[in-house]
């Protein structure tokens, strides 16, 4: 109990700091010696302690309420770096992986048009100003393309001591065809962002052209 009240106590203590060190209370302070200013001067009468009090009261109204400050997070550029450097992680892993060459040629694929997108320069640039693509790469990345495969190895060993069951590499193909038909669609689309740039430029040269 006595932890609690001294808790208490100095939650209390630390929120009268707060507001004592304020820019409401520091602006009110200020009207309020104002208003005792006007006091000295006889301006204030015997309503002094009204005028000052009004003074304090209005300044602290006028003056913005504290804000904290907003956090501060990774931009896309910085994002996309950490991308690459988890899809190099992933190629180490999928180097040490053995899979049947139909499967292994859909990996190929799909890995190829992920570093193609990666790429830095314009092409990583055009991407990292798309945050949904960013994380529709890193998902795939971190995420599906690991456990693909990695569900793929476990199944594989489990189906040897169960055979007659459906083959775990026609699983693994089928994700890994919608993993890259996915990849496929993101490049598709920053494909036409770059192509609708293209032609907003023109229309904005040629209507130029009409005005001069």
């Amino acid at each position: 109990m006595a932890t609690s009240r001294s808790g208490r106590s100095a939650g209390a203590g630390g929120r009268v700091l707060g507001y004592l060190e304020s820019r409401k209370n520091l602006a009110g302070c200020a009207a309020g010696l104002a208003g005792l200013g006007l006091t000295f001067a006889g301006v204030a009468g015997a309503y002094w302690p009204v005028v000052i009090g009004g003074l304090y009261g209005a300044a602290a109204l006028v003056v913005p309420p504290e804000r904290p400050e907003s956090p501060e997070f990774p931009d896309p550029a910085e994002q996309l770096e950490a991308v690459r450097t988890d899809f190099a992680t992933l190629r180490e892993y999928l180097g040490e992986v053995s899979l049947p060459p139909a499967a292994g040629g859909r990996l190929t694929e799909l890995t190829d048009l992920l570093e193609a997108l990666l790429e830095p320069g314009w092409v990583g640039d055009a991407l990292a100003r798309d945050q949904d693509a960013v994380h529709s790469l890193s998902r795939s990345i971190r995420q599906d393309i690991p456990e693909a495969v990695d569900t793929y190895a476990r199944t594989r060993w489990w189906t040897r001591l169960n055979p007659g069951t459906e083959p775990p590499e026609r699983h693994l193909e089928r994700q890994l065809g919608l993993l890259y038909d996915e990849a496929d669609a993101l490049a598709s689309a920053l494909r036409d962002t770059e192509s609708r740039r293209q032609e907003t430029h023109t229309r904005y040269l040629e209507d130029r052209r009409r005005g001069g």
